[in-house]
């Protein structure tokens, strides 16, 4: 029973607390910089997400060009250089 009687204490103080705190000058301005401070944190997280999302396609497309890689220069001859064409040395 007492600490029923004690968290609705707590509860009745914290709400004089916050009535106090929004009556108080300069609250409209804090209370507008933490809601502004909110939707910041909101919009980085969301690009933060698709970030990582980038960086897992991006670590799958170096796999594929690894992959690709490897197999090319298994697979592939040296090529033999090509000696340029001769100039053509008749004069009309």
């Amino acid at each position: 029973m007492a600490r029923t009687d004690l968290l609705g204490r707590l509860a009745d103080l914290s709400e004089e607390a916050i009535q106090r705190l929004s009556d108080a000058p300069g609250a409209d301005r804090a209370l507008n910089a933490l809601n502004a401070l909110r939707e910041r944190v909101d919009e980085l997280q969301k690009r933060v997400r698709g970030l990582e999302e980038l960086e897992r396609r991006l670590t799958a497309l170096e796999r594929k060009v690894d992959k690709l890689a490897k197999g090319q220069t298994s697979s592939a001859k040296p090529a033999s250089p090509k000696t340029p064409a001769a100039p053509d040395t008749k004069k009309s």
